[in-house]
């Protein structure tokens, strides 16, 4: 069975334009990746657990916030990624601090083979970017999830 993934593309709308909120991943791995290296904010969920439950959990570890209340949110069609993970996202209208957000950590060998554990955060940054840049920033299996929460909204 695929591995499944929960997450928010949080949006805003300033001066007119679109804007969403997403995570730079943390760890040695991307330190000196940008374009194509950002992520939605989301994690891993159970085959029993509710998607909307995860996204929200998900949010609140990656970001030390929980989803801003207001507005519904948006489903979005599910989205198989090159790994073969499903990433059900939710589109949230609602505004976060990015400077502010601080995400949860997680520890592995570095250098690899040191015998040395590093700790890192999941995301080491939030940002917002208006769709355009959004869409270079993020990883390819998730511009279909930004194409469509725009596809719903009056821009």
């Amino acid at each position: 069975m695929a591995k499944l993934s929960a997450g928010i593309i949080l949006y805003r709308t300033v001066n007119g334009e679109v804007e969403v909120l997403i995570g730079h991943p943390g760890g040695p791995f991307w330190a000196k990746k940008d374009e194509g290296a950002w992520s939605i904010i989301k994690g891993e969920y159970e085959d029993d657990e509710d998607p909307w439950a995860a996204a929200q959990r998900e949010f609140l570890e990656e970001t030390g916030s929980p989803v801003p209340a207001g507005t519904d949110p948006i489903r979005l069609t599910p989205v198989k990624q090159p790994s073969g993970k499903i990433v059900t996202a939710f589109g949230v209208d609602g505004d976060l601090d990015a400077a502010g957000a601080q995400s949860n950590t997680f520890e592995m060998e570095w250098p690899k083979g040191s015998g040395n554990i590093e700790t890192f955060p999941e995301i080491d940054r939030h940002e917002w970017f208006t769709s355009d840049e959004a869409e270079a920033k993020l990883l390819g299996g998730h511009r279909p999830i930004l194409a469509e929460l725009l596809r719903y909204l009056p821009i």
